[in-house]
């Protein structure tokens, strides 16, 4: 007599599923890092007139990160689970093409050509610091001055209490020549520099700036007003941009209020005005803020505000930074030589 074939065992259960809890720490991690990165590509693509949404744009190469996290987080969530797949699949898609944006975006600053200086062209070394109305170390400032070999000295937020200190600490050995004007408070501006300064003019900005000669060059040393105030830093901005282009500037130097990212900046770029740091590759260098002062004391420096652009008739051989005691900006110096 046939048996009766014993019952098949029940075929396994799919791998149990991931539990609420789980789900749900996931997706508020996600959402923590996907507002953030949403915020910062939408700031950069719209170029908005809000003033919080234009020093948002300053932090856009955190993106990058973010971005990267995200397609991380989901490429994993999509490779784990089979459910939903081609939804999954589609987030991972649409994240990294926003980390491809913002790769194309930073990447100008670490990789692209940086056309020579003439054969035997001679460097001239530039130095911005922004003195955060006068309470920078002067010795300092005169100390690097002279170890760094800088012939041109662009200073921001100069008093008349910091120049006494300066010419205490022995400036005019090094910077004979001085054109601009000091301020009590954050408005002043000055060039020092061993080389002839021509007559200094003065620009329509809420800041002083001014342009002048440099021994054969035209220089633009600036200090546009921060975006707190985006129509006056949008119309300083456009004085700076003008004057640079009426004029053929060589340099525009200064602590700009502005990132790269910065359609402000974008458009100087645009007119040939290359950032001395983006030409060498040289990376982000973020200038502020700086030693745990200023607005933001809890932020290391992460943004670049402070630069050094240069038109086609210079060439960039480097940038970097150093640290001033008792100011919110580090000091950023540049190498740069005739083309």
């Amino acid at each position: 007599m046939t048996r009766a074939a014993a019952p098949r065992a029940a075929a396994p259960r799919a791998a149990a599923t991931s539990s609420p809890l789980a789900r749900t720490v996931f997706w508020l991690v996600v959402a923590g890092l996907a507002l953030p990165a949403l915020l910062l590509t939408g700031s950069r693509i719209v170029d908005s007139d809000n003033g919080s949404m234009i020093r948002l744009v300053s932090f856009t190469p955190l993106g990058v990160v973010l971005w990267g996290l995200l397609v991380f987080l989901l490429s994993f969530r999509a490779a784990a689970r089979t459910d939903r797949r081609p939804l999954r699949i589609g987030a991972v898609v649409v994240a990294g093409g926003a980390l491809f944006l913002h790769l194309l975006w930073v990447g100008p600053q670490f990789a692209g050509a940086n056309p020579p200086p003439a054969p035997g062209a001679e460097p001239i070394t530039v130095m911005n610091s922004n003195l955060f109305e006068g309470h920078a170390d002067a010795a300092q400032v005169a100390e690097t001055v002279r170890r760094e070999g800088v012939d041109v000295l662009v200073l921001e937020e100069i008093t008349p209490d910091f120049l006494a200190d300066l010419d205490a600490a022995g400036i005019a050995d090094v910077l004979p020549n001085r054109a601009g004007g000091t301020d009590r408070f954050v408005a002043g501006t000055m060039v020092l520099s061993d080389l002839p300064l021509g007559e200094p003019v003065l620009l329509d900005t809420e800041f002083q700036s001014y342009r002048m000669s440099v021994g054969d060059l035209t220089l633009l040393a600036v200090h546009p007003t921060a975006p707190v105030l985006p129509d006056a830093w949008r119309a300083d901005h456009a004085v700076i941009r003008e004057d640079a282009d009426r004029s053929h500037a060589d340099l525009i130097v200064g602590d700009m209020n502005a990132t790269p990212d910065h359609d402000v900046m974008r458009r100087l770029d645009g007119l040939g005005f290359r950032d001395a740091g983006e030409l060498a590759n040289e990376g982000q260098q973020p200038t502020w803020p700086a030693n745990h002062l200023g607005v933001a004391p809890f932020l290391p420096p992460v943004i670049r505000i402070d630069h050094v652009l240069v038109a086609d008739t210079l060439a960039s051989l480097g940038t970097r930074t150093v640290e001033i005691e008792g100011t919110d900006h580090l000091a950023l110096i540049a190498e740069v030589a005739p083309r």
